[in-house]
């Protein structure tokens, strides 16, 4: 078994340099933060370079992950009474992402050089409104190292609500696809070598198979043209959602869906109440939470509500005033909470409450989605194989009826 030679902080901050035996040198990292230690650098006995191989070119940007799994290291070093710039350097030097590790870099070098944590933040993109505001709130009541278990905990359920509203969304895309592709393989490849030999017959075809055929040819023939049309489509879409009105028409639409309207609402709610209830726990004023509120919304109508809902307590209005206004946005119950949380003093509490509901609502929807969606797919396909089949030998059932009468 490999040895690898490692320094590690353990967890009163004292530098230690050692051996460890492991499979690989992942294995040995993940068993010497297992046992409460910080890792800053790890290298296989006898090699002067770290074991991993990675190819160039395919280093990618930093993750929300990536972002979470920092904060909670950073939270868990600052809590145990690590001075921030050490915490910066030994995260720095344990980042796998390389691109990560030069952020953190740039931030620990603005930090040492005297400038504030959360303005140091503020320079790169990665790190959101919200999450440099948080930090300042942080720096400014002195609980820095609760604000980033916060932050980390709330990048953590946005991670996982993002992935069930993708699992939702993934699985009848592909079947839909796929759905796609067998039909148009049927109509251009098969059809018209049935059609060869049904007009090669000489009778006359039922209307199915001349409906079918023609459907092949306008398929074979304008295939170019429909490719073109899907490209044209789509930039075309995109470019009207950049627009104020298009964004707005748009996001609309998303919340009025069938089936879909009701996931993009609940997951919607959920990302709103998780992200102002962080906010106002936080200490962050109530006009400056609901400002930052509307810049993570990702709905341009949930965006607008939330900026007349800041206009209006700024004229003295409490928040559920507009938000009751708005049932077919926020239902009835979240402005009932938010009402009860305002005059009780615990709004945060109950914004907590609400978040935790419409993720619980997003969970069953996604799995009532995801098992609504099996059978339908599998009738469409079926439907448009079977009505291809029949359209192809109902000629030839024909024919051999006709046949067998003379």
């Amino acid at each position: 078994m490999p040895s690898f030679n490692y320094k590690a902080r353990d967890r009163e901050g004292r530098l230690i340099a050692a051996v460890i035996e492991a499979e690989d040198i992942r294995t040995a990292a993940r068993s010497l933060r297992d046992k409460g230690f910080f890792v800053a650098e790890i290298k296989e006995q006898g090699r002067g370079l770290q074991a991993e191989i990675k190819l160039p070119g395919l280093d990618r940007g930093p993750s929300l992950k990536d972002l979470a799994v920092f904060s909670r290291q950073l939270a868990t070093m600052l809590s145990a009474g690590l001075p921030i710039v050490q915490s910066l350097a030994i995260l720095e030097k344990q980042t796998e992402n390389k691109k990560f590790r030069e952020i953190i870099k740039e931030i620990r070098t603005e930090v040492e050089g005297g400038t504030t944590f959360s303005d140091a933040l503020s320079k790169h993109k990665l790190f959101s409104r919200l999450y440099v505001n948080l930090v300042k709130a942080g720096e400014t009541s002195g609980t820095l190292d609760a604000i980033l278990d916060r932050l980390a905990t709330f990048l953590e359920k946005d991670l996982e609500l993002r992935g069930k509203i993708r699992s939702a969304l993934t699985y009848p895309t592909i079947v839909f696809v796929f759905a796609v592709g067998v039909t148009y393989f049927l109509l251009t490849g098969v059809v018209p070598q049935f059609a060869g030999i049904l007009t090669g017959l000489g009778s006359e075809l039922p209307l199915l198979t001349r409906l079918l055929i023609a459907i092949s040819d306008a398929l074979r023939a304008g295939t170019p043209f429909i490719v073109l049309l899907a490209i044209v489509g789509f930039f075309a879409y995109r470019s009207y959602y950049r627009t104020e009105q298009g964004r707005r028409v748009i996001d609309r639409i998303k919340l009025r869906m069938p089936v879909f309207g009701n996931l993009n609402k609940k997951s919607a709610l959920a990302r709103f109440s998780r992200t102002f209830g962080l906010l106002i726990t936080s200490g962050v004023n109530i006009v400056e939470s609901l400002d930052i509120t509307k810049g993570t919304a990702g709905n341009a109508i949930i965006e607008d509500i939330l900026e007349e809902t800041k206009t209006t307590i700024q004229a003295g209005e409490p928040v559920y005033a507009t938000i009751q206004a708005y049932p077919q946005v926020f239902p009835p119950m979240v402005g009932s909470m938010i009402a009860i949380g305002e005059e009780t003093g615990a709004l945060d509490v109950m914004l907590q409450k609400i978040g935790d509901f419409y993720e619980r609502e997003v969970d069953e929807a996604v799995s009532s989605l995801t098992a609504a969606i099996e059978p339908i797919m599998i009738v469409f396909l079926g439907g448009v194989v079977g009505l291809i089949v029949a359209g192809m030998f109902l000629p030839l059932f024909q024919i051999i009826n006709t046949l067998s009468n003379q």
